[in-house]
């Protein structure tokens, strides 16, 4: 079983304050049954958290678990509040329920809670939290969520997600981030160190060119953030012609791991080229200086 589909523990449960943490309800299926909270809902008539933060489900997640509950059934209930018609939203074990699906099982073993949307959201919110399900622009825009339909301070945010404030600011202003970018954060491809290091541009144009830089050159947090002390960002560099020469690529990942900086090699016929060398400060220069000449630059 995946760390994301594991049992809520009970230091993560003490976290949510004993409003949240009574509406979740019994960690387990047997301590749901004990105490008469659990009952048999028809998986058809499921629906998702419509707050659900979660973007993108993790299939690969909900299989394996679905070959977990298969063999050892179902650990933990889900949690749901009435809906209309007769069906049921979710309030947490998305993955559980998708997983029930994916076994064809006609019922699953719930516990049913009264829930408004304000507190659907934060039960999401923190569900994902503790399992680390959220990509940070997701993560983000859960937060922005509960300020914006619901009123709730970033303060308040904090205390209901159990984050420091200055955690939920810097989590939204990835939010400024051009769309784009934003895209290539909440893949995984831009950290979020880097996200934050293009934030000092003002220009969405000059913001994106650098996050394709910082992600084809596979650059630093700390020379994405030279660059924004420098204030421009770098042409991108074309994927084709020169790079298509495997010797060419060769020579370059050896020279950038040695001198751990950004490398170019162009060619000129056969037996000439140019090799230049890029730095970041008067700092990085020296470090550089140090490395190619083996000794401290006294210049």
């Amino acid at each position: 079983m995946r760390r994301g589909d594991s049992v809520t523990g009970s230091t993560g449960r003490r976290r949510l304050g004993r409003g949240l943490e009574a509406l979740l309800g019994p960690s387990t299926v047997a301590e749901a049954r004990a105490e008469g909270t659990l009952t048999q809902i028809p998986v058809s008539a499921l629906r998702p958290n419509p707050y659900q933060p979660r973007q993108v489900v993790d299939e690969a997640a909900v299989a394996e678990l679905a070959e977990s509950m298969r063999s050892a059934g179902l650990l933990q209930p889900v949690v749901a509040r009435p809906a209309d018609n007769g069906a049921f939203e979710l309030i947490a074990g998305e993955r559980r329920w998708r997983a029930a699906q994916r076994l064809g099982w006609t019922d699953i073993g719930a516990v049913v809670r009264d829930a408004d949307d304000q507190t659907l959201l934060t039960l999401a919110l923190v569900e994902n939290l503790q399992r680390d399900a959220l990509s940070p622009i997701d993560e983000a825009r859960g937060y922005r969520r509960l300020i914006d339909d619901f009123g709730v301070s970033q303060a308040g945010v904090g205390e209901l997600v159990s984050r420091e404030r200055s955690t939920v600011t810097n989590a939204l202003r990835l939010l400024k981030l051009p769309q784009a970018v934003q895209d290539l954060v909440h893949a995984g491809k831009l950290g979020t160190g880097h996200a934050r290091a293009l934030l000092a541009f003002e220009n969405p144009d000059d913001v994106e060119r650098l996050a394709r830089v910082a992600v084809d050159r596979e650059l630093s947090v700390r020379e994405v953030e030279a660059l924004a002390r420098r204030g421009r960002a770098p042409a991108r560099r074309p994927r084709g012609g020169r790079r298509a020469d495997p010797e060419v690529r060769r020579v370059e990942e050896a020279l950038r791991r040695r001198l751990q900086t950004d490398v170019r090699v162009s060619t000129r016929g056969k037996a000439s080229g140019r090799l230049t060398i890029n730095f970041y400060s008067h700092d990085d220069l020296a470090r550089i200086l140090e490395i190619v000449l083996g000794e401290p630059f006294d210049g």
